[in-house]
């Protein structure tokens, strides 16, 4: 299945439609959830939906799928909990969704037609929408989304396009000087946009302190705020999407570590720059479907493994300092890029990129590969 994002032109009649319909879809989870401590299961709850039409009757300003898609997601979330429960994980109980906390619908088999530059949708009308690339195979589903004061639809269909691998073993040492680091020297940095933007979200909070609570200058504050984290968010996708797609193109094996972001965050001074990295969003919501599509290897090195402190010639260790940006190995003598050194020791431990390239069948069975699981709703976008 692959997802694509457009972006939505509807008019002041239909904002209001989209808004009505996400208000009603988030007072349906509320019923349906109060409902469901009292014990009933998930026919029985998709049966009161006729006796809530009843009861409101603004319910039937939506289209009746979009209304029953709820309790499949009720059901959802249900057993996302219960599988965090069974692995151990401390889990709560579903909570009620307040206002302005749901953020999307579902037109789920029907319901929808796009047709040229509009997008059709039951019960709201046809909406501008800008179709920026080929929708390839038959639509599924519709998902409509607000974010802050924009609408999207995310177009799901059947179609399944498979990405080339490449012939390349690589290994990958993320660091917040480079994004990454690979085992030939090569260094990818974060684009400078991303990085200038953290100025433009200092002021937009400096701006939104002077603001006093409750008036129109601090919602106008608030919004440019929204709009400034959105614009980031927009760059970072981009990054991640253009810089994945072309390491599963030119890689068959890619190597990386286990990496402990949250810890890293908590024991050092750098967390701000840990979480403008996102190393961890790249690799799970990113990398790893877009390598599970290809068939390309992720391999994850075990986090207590001394990558950094090893030499990745002769293997002896010695303790390397932060500011220690070149590893000088005393034993033979290896004068290396810091970064490099650890990317080589990343694809050595699994026995790889020494040898000439092997066929996947012939790959080491010692491999721990990743666990890291894709997130929904992603879009191929590269």
């Amino acid at each position: 299945m692959i997802s694509y994002k457009f972006r939505l032109y509807p008019t002041k009649e239909q904002t209001e439609k989209l808004e009505l319909s996400l208000e009603i879809c988030r007072r349906t989870y509320n019923y349906l959830l109060a409902e469901l401590d009292k014990g009933f299961t998930k026919v029985e709850l998709a049966n009161y939906l006729l006796d809530l039409k009843i009861v409101n009757p603004e319910m039937k300003e939506v289209y009746s799928k979009v209304i029953q898609k709820e309790n499949d997601n009720l059901f959802s979330n249900l057993s996302g909990l219960s599988a965090l429960k069974k692995n151990g994980n401390k889990v709560g109980r579903l909570r009620f969704k307040g206002k302005g906390w749901k953020k999307t619908f579902t037109f789920n088999q029907s319901g929808f037609k796009l047709v040229d530059k509009k997008l059709y949708l039951s019960k709201i009308g046809e909406i501008k929408i800008k179709v920026h690339r080929e929708v390839l195979g038959k639509i599924k589903q519709v998902i409509i989304k607000r974010e802050i004061n924009k609408w999207y639809a995310i177009i799901q269909t059947d179609a399944n396009i498979q990405i080339i691998k490449g012939d390349k073993e690589i290994g990958l040492d993320f660091g917040l000087i480079n994004f990454y680091t690979d085992n030939e020297g090569n260094k990818v940095s974060i684009p400078n946009n991303i990085q200038q933007i953290q100025n433009k979200l200092k002021k937009a909070h400096k701006n939104l302190s002077k603001k006093k609570k409750g008036s129109k200058r601090r919602l106008k504050a608030i919004n440019r705020l929204q709009n400034t984290y959105q614009k980031q968010t927009n760059m970072k996708n981009d990054f991640f999407h253009k810089l994945s797609y072309k390491l599963v193109t030119n890689c068959k094996v890619i190597a990386i570590e286990d990496l402990d972001l949250k810890g890293l965050m908590m024991k050092t001074y750098n967390a701000k720059n840990y979480q403008i990295s996102s190393w961890k969003t790249f690799i799970t919501k990113y990398l790893t479907y877009k390598a599970e599509s290809a068939g390309c290897k992720i391999l994850v090195v075990d986090r207590f493994e001394p990558t950094t402190q090893k030499c990745s010639n002769c293997g002896s260790l010695r303790k390397l300092e932060l500011s220690e940006r070149t590893y000088n190995c005393s034993n033979c003598g290896l004068s290396l890029d810091r970064d490099t050194n650890s990317a080589k020791n990343i694809i050595k431990y699994f026995g790889l990129g020494i040898n000439p390239i092997r066929e996947d069948s012939s790959l080491p069975v010692m491999v721990k590969e990743s666990s890291m699981k894709r997130e929904d709703n992603h879009f191929n976008g590269y």
